[in-house]
């Protein structure tokens, strides 16, 4: 197949630091639409795929999965944009579109869904690459509408943290008068504050550190639970419909578990992996409360996502990079040295 070649920026081992490189994007196909990346968010799971922690890495790797962009091309058979649009893709680039979950608008499960790196291009019989790049070219049915009233790099970290967080929101059907919680206040937790509030929600943060009370009272917290004071935890025993858990490694569900109310549910949206201490099914089996887990969210539900961001005038709280700055912003990510996303300005590469 037909390509161009384009710069980007990736990294060729898990060791290696992510440097400039040539990436190939398709030559436009009917239903495809060509996007000069403005902004591209950084997402915890870039470096972990970078780092290759989940173990499934290959490599030349490209990260980036929170775009925002411009068209400057698009297919004989594009319909839903035309050049000059400002557009965004999030997560997705592609599903097999025929089966159940396809059909129900949750791609994020289908079993072939293409990730925007990592994935494979079906066309060019290679792995996707992401964001980190100059362009992108995707089919129409997987690039989403931006609001224009809202800020370009503010919004693309909710193509991942936001309907990562906004997902469990409506599936639970967060409404006016619901209590809502989040564990850990980043990049997903702010969010998740923002998004509940905005929903009408009585909404609580649960943290460690007395340092984010104000902070997550200015995002939309009504009140902030210390974690780590017992008698704090037992003054909201059987309080919560939801609890959104942010928190990207292994901690102890078991105390958040008992703040469930009667058919409350604890969803995982921060951590992969086995859990460590195990639950305790005592509070659960006795209040029918459950944990579960919730991974992004689909076309529709994002574009939902979107209009509501639009609507409510909502954004990320972002701190702008430069690429050439993505190796320091990394080392920051892991000391949580930000409030609370990095967005890269991609008009540095292209410099």
């Amino acid at each position: 197949m037909n390509y161009t070649v384009v710069k980007a920026f990736g990294t060729e081992s898990s060791n290696a630091n992510l440097q400039l490189l040539e990436i190939k994007r398709r030559t436009l196909l009917g239903k495809d639409v060509e996007i000069d990346i403005l902004y591209c968010g950084v997402c915890h799971s870039d470096l972990h795929f970078a780092r290759n922690d989940w173990g499934m890495t290959q490599y030349p790797v490209v990260p980036g999965h929170e775009v925002v962009g411009k068209v400057t091309q698009v297919g004989s058979e594009t319909s839903k944009y035309k050049i000059g649009d400002i557009v965004a893709v999030g997560c997705l680039v592609d599903s097999c579109r025929s089966c159940q979950n396809c059909k129900d608008d949750l791609e994020q499960y289908c079993p072939e869904w293409v990730g925007t790196y990592g994935g494979f291009d079906k066309h060019l019989q290679e792995n996707t690459h992401g964001g980190y790049s100059e362009k992108i070219v995707v089919d129409e049915d997987f690039v989403l509408k931006v609001p224009d009233n809202l800020d370009l790099a503010g919004i693309a970290p909710v193509l991942c943290a936001g309907i990562t967080t906004w997902s469990p929101l409506r599936h639970w059907k967060v409404k006016k008068g619901s209590k809502v919680a989040v564990v850990g206040l980043g990049g997903l937790g702010h969010m998740a504050l923002k998004l509940a509030h905005a929903l009408g929600a009585d909404v609580t943060l649960f943290s460690r550190s007395t340092n984010k009370i104000d902070d997550a009272k200015a995002l939309g917290a009504d009140r902030v639970i210390i974690s780590t004071d017992q008698n704090q935890m037992d003054s909201v025993i059987n309080t919560f419909d939801v609890i959104i858990d942010t928190v990207p490694y292994v901690h102890d569900l078991n105390p958040y578990i008992t703040t469930l109310n009667t058919n409350g549910t604890l969803v995982i949206v921060g951590y992969l992996g086995p859990l460590d201490p195990m639950l305790v099914t005592v509070p659960m089996i006795m209040g029918r409360k459950s944990v579960a887990g919730s991974l992004i969210g689909g076309i529709a539900e994002t574009q939902e996502l979107l209009d509501f961001c639009g609507k409510h005038n909502i954004t990320s709280d972002v701190e702008v990079i430069n690429m050439q700055n993505i190796n320091e912003a990394y080392e920051r990510m892991l000391k949580s040295d930000v409030k609370y996303r990095f967005v890269i300005d991609m008009k540095s590469l292209k410099a």
